[in-house]
C-alpha cells in the first residue's frame, strides 16, 4: 500500500456584501469572500491538500482565475474534480483535516454540515472528515476582520 499527504493553505479578503461559503455551507454573515470561484476558502484549502499529495500542482494550476471557465464556481464541483483526479491516478482518499481561522462570525455551529458536505463530496465516510473553527484572538488580519485563512491535511492511499 503506497501511503500519501498532502497539505494545503489558502486565504481570503473579506467583503460586505458577498456570500460566505465555507466547507460547501452557506454561512449567515454580513461580509463574504472576495474571489473568482464562490471564494469557499475551506475547499480550495482541501483542495491543494488533496493535489499536494500526488505533486499535481495546486488549485491555480487546475482551475485558474484567468478562465471564464471557472468564475463563480460552486467549489464543491472543483473539489468533486480533484476527487476524481486522485482516483483516476490510483489513490482514494483516507482522511481530511481541514482548520478554518475566521474571526466572525463564529462558525462552530456550522462545522456538522460542512463535516456532511464535505464527506458526501469527497466520497468518503464523515469520520473521515474533521474541520475545527478558531480565531486569532484578534490578532492580525484575521482578526481584524480583514479575512479567513486555513490550512488543510489529505492522506490518500492507493486503491
Amino acid at each position: 500500500m503506497d501511503i500519501r499527504i498532502g497539505q494545503g493553505y489558502d486565504v481570503h479578503v473579506l467583503q460586505s456584501g458577498l456570500p460566505m461559503w465555507l466547507g460547501g455551507v452557506k454561512i449567515l454573515s454580513d461580509k463574504g469572500f472576495v474571489a473568482h470561484s464562490d471564494g469557499d476558502v475551506a475547499i480550495h484549502a482541501l483542495c491543494d491538500a488533496l493535489l499536494g499529495a500526488l505533486a499535481l500542482g495546486d488549485i491555480g494550476h487546475h482551475f485558474p482565475d484567468t478562465s471564464d471557465e471557472w468564475k463563480g464556481v460552486d467549489s464543491k464541483l472543483l473539489l468533486s474534480k480533484v476527487c476524481a483526479l486522485v482516483a483516476e491516478k490510483g489513490y482514494a482518499v483516507s482522511n481530511v483535516d481541514v482548520t478554518i481561522a475566521l474571526q466572525a462570525p463564529k462558525i462552530g455551529r456550522y462545522v456538522p454540515q460542512m463535516r456532511e458536505c464535505l464527506a458526501s463530496v469527497m466520497g468518503i465516510a464523515v469520520d473521515r472528515v474533521s474541520v475545527k473553527a478558531t480565531t486569532t484572538e484578534r490578532l492580525g488580519f484575521v482578526g481584524r476582520g480583514e479575512g479567513c485563512e486555513v490550512w488543510a491535511v489529505a492522506l490518500l492511499t492507493t486503491l
